[in-house]
């Protein structure tokens, strides 16, 4: 599996979501930025994301580092972007 392929899989399935993909092999770090986390706890908003990538969890992708932020949450991070 590749980044891209991780990026697409998420940005897909979580309506207005910009996925930053890092990594490589089986191993990646994702952060995803969707205003469909908004309101939502950090359980919540990691299984909005594991769920978009759905079988890729039990096969290809080993790890993944995530984190998951609304647009209001990732605008008070700035040294992150």
């Amino acid at each position: 599996m590749q980044a891209d392929e991780i990026k697409r899989l998420i940005e897909d399935a979580i309506p207005g979501a910009e996925a930053i993909v890092k990594g490589e092999g089986d191993h990646f770090e994702a952060i995803v930025i969707s205003e469909a986390f908004a309101g939502l706890n950090m359980v919540k908003q990691h299984q909005m994301v594991y769920a978009a990538l759905g079988d890729a969890f039990q096969g290809q992708l080993h790890a993944l580092s995530l984190h998951t932020y609304s647009p209001e949450e990732w605008a008070e991070h700035p040294r992150l972007q």
